[in-house]
């Protein structure tokens, strides 16, 4: 196997054992899940912490969530679009919570990951807005105000620490979406006795 493509499988491997794990994982758990001996990982990376360091990057890459609202494209209805957007928006973050406080730990001085990480969602940012921009016209705030909006109300749905427990935890994609195009009043159910006959 090229050494690229080796590093890419061991950037594979121990992502889903990051996600579950933390950064407790063992170098075994990494060579057993890749199916290398475990000196295999030390012929790629220098130590365990330039891997998990590697998989983090590989976790954050916001082109693969930058190439998925491009592919939901501008063909579709407003609602349609922004429910696809926050279906994949709120499944990569929750895959991803896990992992918020390992860049802490591993990455505290690393100011080229805080500065990718800041990249990262000005580019999923970027995109969303661009979802939104053709409905620029219906909308009483920008598509990148929208877009900012929206990225809130996925996060507090998917991390509840932003908000109380619990809170949030129960939205499902069709209220995210309603809450920011709707907001929060209910709207009444009509009274079919007043309605007048077509």
């Amino acid at each position: 196997m090229a050494p690229e493509d080796r590093r890419a499988a061991l950037i594979a491997a121990t992502l889903p054992l990051l996600r579950e794990h933390g950064t407790a994982l063992s170098t075994r758990q990494i060579a057993e899940a890749a199916g290398v001996a475990e000196g295999t990982i030390f012929g790629v990376f220098p130590d365990k912490a330039s891997l998990l360091r590697a998989a983090l990057m590989s976790a954050f890459d916001p082109q693969p969530v930058v190439d998925a609202l491009a592919a939901i494209g501008t063909h579709l209805e407003l609602r349609a679009r922004l429910r696809e957007a926050v279906s994949m928006l709120r499944k990569g973050m929750a895959a991803n919570a896990n992992l918020i406080a390992a860049p802490r730990e591993l990455l505290a001085d690393d100011a080229e990951f805080g500065a990718r990480m800041v990249e990262s969602r000005r580019r999923i940012h970027a995109a969303l807005a661009a979802l939104v921009e053709p409905d620029r016209d219906r909308l009483r705030r920008s598509p990148e105000a929208t877009a900012q909006l929206l990225l809130m109300l996925v996060a507090v749905s998917v991390h509840r620490a932003f908000g109380q427990a619990g809170e949030f935890g129960d939205m499902d994609d069709e209220e995210i979406v309603s809450v920011l195009l709707d907001g929060l009043l209910v709207r009444p159910v009509p009274d079919p006795s007043t309605e007048s006959p077509s």
